[in-house]
C-alpha cells in the first residue's frame, strides 16, 4: 500500500491548522494548507484505485489543509487591518494636534471674541501669537503666555550671563477637555532678538521648576519662567510644546 501521501497530508494539515491560529503565521498556514490539500486529494485518488488503504487519514489531511487555508485568509485580513490601524496612529502622532488662536481679552481678531470662525481662520497661517493670546488645541487644551516683565535673578541663579537682561513670562495651561493632561512632556523654550539666538532659561529659587504632574479636566496650572536675553534684544519668541502629539505654538513678545 502507498499510504505516504495521506500521512503527509495529515501531518502538514495539523501543522498548518495550528499555524493559522498563531498571529502573523498566516503565511505558513497558507503554504502548508495548500500542500496538505493537494496531497490529501492525491491520496484519495490512490485509495480509489486501490493503491492505498488509509482513506480516513487522507480525508482528514485534506480537510485540515482546507481549514488551514481558511485560517490563513482570515489571519491575513486581520493582520493587514491591524497594520493599517497602527500606521494611522503613527501618522496621527507624527502630524500632531493643531491649535487655533483665541485673542486675549479686550482684543479683536477680525470677529467678536469666541466666534468659531475667527478661531478657525487663525489655523494654519503660521503667524506667532501675541502676549495674552491663547492657543486652543483640538482636544480643548488651552495655553496662554503673558507679556514679558523684567526679572532680577538671584545671586546664585543659573542661566544668567552678566550684561544680559532677564525677563519673566507666565505660562497658563488649562485643560478644557474630558481627560487628564500629563505635563511631563510639556516644554517651554525661547529665542531673543532679530537673529533668534537661544534665550537660556534661568533657574533660581523662584523660577525654573517648570510644570509637573497632571491637570484634571476643567483645571489650570500656572508656572513662571525666566529667560536670559541680549541687552539689545527688542523681541522674545516663546515656544510651548504640550507633548509629542501636539504642534508647538509660538508667542512673539515685545521687550
Amino acid at each position: 500500500m502507498r499510504n505516504g501521501l495521506g500521512t503527509a497530508a495529515l501531518v502538514l494539515g495539523i501543522i498548518g491548522t495550528v499555524s493559522g491560529l498563531i498571529p502573523f503565521f498566516f503565511w505558513l498556514a497558507g503554504i502548508l494548507g495548500l500542500i496538505a490539500l493537494i496531497l490529501g486529494l492525491s491520496g484519495r485518488g490512490r485509495v480509489k484505485r486501490g493503491e492505498a488503504a488509509n482513506k480516513g487519514v487522507t480525508t482528514t489531511g485534506a480537510i485540515l489543509g482546507l481549514v488551514a487555508l481558511i485560517l490563513s485568509v482570515v489571519g491575513a485580513v486581520l493582520t493587514f487591518k491591524a497594520v493599517d490601524e497602527a500606521v494611522d496612529e503613527i501618522n496621527k502622532a507624527a502630524t500632531g494636534t493643531t491649535a487655533s488662536k483665541e485673542p486675549a481679552a479686550g482684543k479683536s481678531d477680525g470677529a467678536a471674541k469666541g466666534d468659531g470662525a475667527a478661531k478657525g481662520d487663525a489655523k494654519g497661517k503660521g503667524a506667532g501669537l501675541a502676549a495674552g493670546d491663547t492657543a486652543v488645541y483640538d482636544d480643548d487644551l488651552k495655553i496662554t503666555v503673558s507679556a514679558p516683565k523684567a526679572y532680577t535673578p538671584s545671586e546664585f541663579a543659573a542661566g544668567h550671563t552678566a550684561g544680559n537682561k532677564a525677563y519673566e513670562v507666565t505660562v497658563v495651561v488649562e485643560n478644557g477637555g474630558k481627560k487628564k493632561f500629563d505635563t511631563t512632556l510639556l516644554t517651554t523654550d525661547a529665542r531673543a532678538g532679530k537673529d533668534g539666538v537661544d534665550a537660556e532659561q534661568i533657574f533660581d529659587e523662584k523660577v525654573g521648576s517648570g510644570f509637573s504632574g497632571t491637570i484634571l479636566p476643567g483645571k489650570k496650572s500656572t508656572v513662571t519662567f525666566a529667560f536670559d536675553a541680549p541687552a539689545a534684544a527688542k523681541e522674545l519668541t516663546v515656544e510651548v510644546s504640550p507633548g509629542l502629539t501636539y504642534d508647538a505654538s509660538q508667542w512673539e513678545l515685545k521687550l
